[in-house]
């Protein structure tokens, strides 16, 4: 049964609460992803800051990315996650289910990596890949 840490991007480029948004978009631009996990300095997951939370919690909302830090706009709420040894069935089912397109990995709270569409595209059967986009594609 493949698992989630035989598809994820290892090693994933990670941000720090008090990054400033100018930060962590010119990381995002330089690393061309759309999104940055938050961890704290033990490396555990506090979040995730996406280029749609630059965009609509800053940018839109006429704030300043030189003084707005991730923390400023990171939402308290728990980050949906997949443990590294869950499989990737359970990957695409919490990723349909959330609507979200990268799912952190983490080894008890510790982040290990990162399950993208795009990984699970090169893994899986296109009918699987097809299913996700579309379940996401449809989600509010």
């Amino acid at each position: 049964m493949v698992k989630a840490r035989d598809v994820m991007t290892q090693h994933a480029e990670v941000v720090r609460r008090d990054v400033t948004i100018e930060d962590a978009a010119a990381k995002m631009a330089a690393l061309d992803v759309g999104a940055l996990p938050i961890c704290n300095e033990e490396g555990h997951l506090e979040g995730v800051v996406t280029d749609r939370d630059v965009t609509v919690k800053v940018v839109a909302a006429g704030r300043d990315p030189r003084t707005t830090t991730v923390g400023d706009i990171s939402q308290e709420s728990e980050v949906v996650t997949i443990g590294a040894d869950d499989t990737v069935d359970e990957a695409l089912r919490t990723m349909k289910e959330h609507a979200v397109r990268r799912l952190p990995v983490i080894d008890g709270r510790k982040l290990v990596g990162i399950v993208s569409q795009a990984d699970l595209a090169k893994n899986l059967p296109a009918e699987k890949t097809g299913d996700l986009v579309e379940a996401i594609s449809a989600a509010p």
